[in-house]
């Protein structure tokens, strides 16, 4: 690999329609034909509608088992129960960072009867050593979220450190980076990523031009720029409106994966398991 260079984008993706949950209208972006994963990273979901018709069934009880998942509300505001005796809401610009180690069960339901819901979900691979490991919790609402403000720029650092303040998300075993940035027209951001890091910029506003020189290349909105790898990203505001996009960025598992549905383990014998604890009440 080449670590000493900028990213660049490597791939362009946009997202396809999905449901999800009790009908819940999505869109795709990761763990789908054009993009299947981009370890450690197995989906991400997009959802965003003024029409509470898409969003007002939610996501009943369901398990997982093996990996995390990573809830940023953008507008909006989400109930949370699990099986363990875990409740909470997600209010406008809270993070939920879930690790559903060996089992958990839980529900995802609109808290409101109409407006706007809008944010993300990201599934994160667990290395095979912590997939069976007691779920957790790390929950912050906003104003518990560092915010980066300079001239045409304004980052909020949910997981990672940006002008030497950081994150409030730790993960040591994917050390990730979560970064939702703002750029006014023709200022631009610039961020150090390790080498060898798995990394992605999803513009859901706006149009960013992403790289450097000859090699960059313009993002648009609900385009997700897949990077090739480096030691640092430029990204500049190339809309007459604020740009806003995601910057992600996490360390490969490069382990074996089996998925299916909700869990992901490293082998089919594992996920056999998985059913059948999940049926008999184990989780």
């Amino acid at each position: 690999m080449n670590t000493g260079s900028p990213r660049s984008v490597a791939q362009l993706v946009r997202g396809m329609p999905t449901a999800d949950g009790a009908g819940v209208k999505l869109t795709r972006l990761i763990g789908q034909p054009n993009l299947p994963d981009l370890d450690p990273f197995l989906m991400l979901d997009e959802f965003g509608t003024d029409n509470p018709g898409d969003y007002i069934a939610g996501f009943p009880d369901h398990p997982h088992r093996g990996f995390e998942t990573v809830t940023y509300m953008l507008d909006g505001r989400m109930r949370h129960r699990d099986n363990h005796g875990h409740e909470g809401v997600l209010a406008p610009g809270g993070v939920q960072w879930m690790t559903a180690g060996r089992g958990i069960v839980h529900s995802e339901m609109p808290e409101q009867q109409s407006g706007r819901m809008r944010g993300f979900q990201l599934w994160i691979n667990l290395p095979a050593r912590d997939k069976m490991t007691a779920p957790k919790y790390q929950e912050f609402e906003t104003q518990n979220i560092p915010q980066v403000d300079a001239q045409g720029v304004r980052v909020k650092v949910i997981a990672g450190t940006v002008a030497g303040l950081s994150g409030p998300i730790a993960q040591p075993a994917t050390d990730p980076t979560y970064l939702d940035i703002e750029l006014s027209a023709g200022h631009a951001f610039s961020h150090a990523l390790p080498a060898g890091h798995a990394a992605f910029v999803y513009v859901y506003e706006g149009e960013a031009r992403i790289g450097e020189g000859e090699a960059a290349a313009t993002a648009r909105a609900h385009e997700l720029a897949v990077l090739t790898d480096g030691s640092a990203i430029r990204l500049e505001g190339r809309a007459d409106t604020p740009t806003r996009a995601i910057l992600v960025a996490g360390r490969p598992l490069r382990e074996p994966v089996a998925k299916y549905g909700p869990f992901v383990m490293n082998t089919r014998e594992e996920l056999r398991q998985a059913f059948e604890d999940f049926q008999n009440g184990r989780f």
